[in-house]
């Protein structure tokens, strides 16, 4: 890699059929749109894919799939996090070797008491970083329920050259952003937010290089990240504040499942069910999204239609 990833790197949803399979032909379409939209790389698996409510098998399937069909067009990044260092280990070293650009880790947890302590998460980002070659995106984010302190964060990228990407979307993302560029500011290629891009503004302005939004709205999103990084932080901020209550609806009263949605009415997938547990979007929930989907001229809402 000659240079640092930087700009939008969504999260690829995964649709599922109307009897809850995987849809294969629906994934390679929704791939194929997001390339079109112009983001800058993908990432596969992550918890806005329903990586929770997917089987083992289910998911090399579908890195597989994904892998092959974007076929170098962007960089691709798999979430590969586990519990388990050893599983852990054994998914990252799959993903480099069918051609994954970057992994993304959470850090070691387990429901709401299973979770590894400070020694535990620097030994278990010790064993990825002698498994592969590829550089680590470390996700920091509170579904982990672990708190990863920035003297942590700030050794682990001092001491292990290939994780060198940091997804913060905490609390206090901007102030954490900041304190993370300045204790290991050289050694990081790539500080990124998330969340949708709720606090995107604050988080390009301590000093992030990308965002990993979800799929509904990146051709949007993507030009205020690369306005603010050259320098133009006014035009930025002008299509951010077009774009906020968008991105506030999505954060607020969707959550996934607002992708989903936008792609099922713009033709790109046939259905926009989730897996049980999860509920299907509200119908006042949808139609409110799909009036500003309209108004915004989404790509995802008119790709195939």
């Amino acid at each position: 890699m000659s240079e640092p990833y930087k700009g939008i790197f969504p999260i690829v949803p995964t649709p599922f059929t109307e009897d809850g399979a995987l849809d294969l032909e629906g994934q390679k379409r929704v791939l194929d749109c997001m390339i079109d939209q112009g983001v800058d790389g993908v990432c596969i698996l992550a918890n806005y894919s329903e990586q929770f409510l997917l089987s083992d098998s289910e998911r090399e399937t579908l890195q597989t799939l994904c892998l092959g069909h974007v076929a170098g067009r962007v960089p691709v990044i798999a979430t590969c996090s586990h519990f388990s260092t050893q599983v852990a280990v054994a998914r990252c070293t799959r993903a480099e070797e069918q051609g994954a650009s970057m992994v993304m880790m959470m850090p070691p947890y387990h429901g709401a008491l299973l979770r590894a302590d400070e020694y535990g998460v620097h030994e278990h980002f010790a064993a990825l970083s002698d498994a592969i070659d590829i550089p680590i995106m470390i996700q920091d984010a509170p579904l982990s329920g672990v708190a990863l302190s920035v003297d942590l964060l700030v050794r682990i990228a001092m001491e292990f050259p290939n994780v060198t990407y940091f997804k913060i979307e905490t609390p206090g993302t901007a102030d954490k952003l900041r304190a993370l560029i300045a204790g290991a500011g050289e050694y990081i290629d790539g500080p990124f937010d998330g969340e949708e891009g709720i606090t995107l503004m604050a988080d390009l302005d301590a000093g992030a290089t990308g965002t990993m939004t979800s799929a509904m709205a990146s051709e949007q999103i993507r030009p205020i990240v690369m306005q603010h990084l050259a320098g133009n932080r006014d035009v930025a901020a002008i299509q951010y504040n077009r774009m906020l209550p968008l991105i506030n609806f999505e954060n607020r009263q969707c959550g996934l499942k607002g992708t989903k949605a936008v792609m099922k009415e713009g033709g790109v997938i046939k259905s926009d069910r989730v897996r049980h547990p999860l509920t299907p979007l509200p119908s006042h929930t949808r139609t409110a999204l799909m009036d500003m989907a309209r108004e915004l001229d989404l790509i995802a809402f008119s790709w195939g239609k």
